[in-house]
């Protein structure tokens, strides 16, 4: 089974070490087939990341959601928005759905 770690730069060395690996698609240390899992228990992602997917609501509600505000702006209009929760950018949580550019 696969555990997504959440590893902090400073800190792949020592997870590589343990036996981390690093996953470039996802951008994510993970550990798979490792029955000890405590080495890992600093970087063990929290209950909210480890949460069930919720099914997402049909791509017409979702944009009823959105505001003006939330519209992506491209050149010299462009406007970070804040960061809701602490969530993956391409994972979508109950904290962040209402500003998510896709369902």
């Amino acid at each position: 089974m696969r555990l997504n770690l959440k590893v902090p730069f400073a800190e792949k060395d020592q997870a590589k070490k343990l036996g981390a690996r690093w996953d470039a698609g996802r951008k994510i240390w993970y550990i798979e087939g490792i029955g000890d899992t405590g080495p890992f228990a600093r970087w063990s992602p929290t209950p909210h990341d480890a949460s069930p997917a919720v099914p997402h609501a049909p791509r017409q509600a979702a944009a009823k959601t959105r505001d003006a505000s939330a519209k992506v702006q491209i050149g010299r209009n462009y406007v970070a928005l804040p960061r809701v929760c602490e969530c993956l950018p391409w994972e979508v949580c109950d904290k962040c759905r209402a500003t998510a550019l896709t369902n």
